[in-house]
């Protein structure tokens, strides 16, 4: 019989699955942090443009860190990773295309 290709520590564990575990944590954090910033940066006096030009960035960073670490797209195949793209370009067409088929000034009422 042959041994493990990986370390195992005295409590059982996978040396692998304790290191990402421990990105998990550190990743979470990081979420943790960048949202306490966004909320924070509400409140400071800035230009809209830039607080507004701020939080996007801000929040694609969060969603990447999300679909990468915690949807496993980092350790996935790179089709699996295109097909989550492609799904994500085609809903965020509908959505622009249902908010400008249904906006404010399309819903009031013709006049008489």
């Amino acid at each position: 019989m042959s041994a493990p290709s990986a370390a195992v520590s005295a409590h059982g564990h996978d040396d692998h699955d304790v290191s990402k575990f421990q990105i998990y944590v550190q990743i979470a954090m990081l979420l943790a942090v960048i949202t306490g910033v966004e909320i924070a940066i509400v409140y400071v006096p800035f230009a809209k443009w830039l607080i507004i030009t701020i939080l996007f960035v801000l929040s694609a960073v969060k969603f990447l860190f999300v679909i990468f670490y915690f949807m496993h797209l980092r350790w996935d195949k790179p089709f699996c990773t295109i097909l989550f793209f492609i799904g994500l370009v085609i809903a965020g067409g509908t959505m622009w295309g249902l908010l400008a088929l249904f906006s404010a000034e399309n819903s009031l009422p013709l006049p008489t």
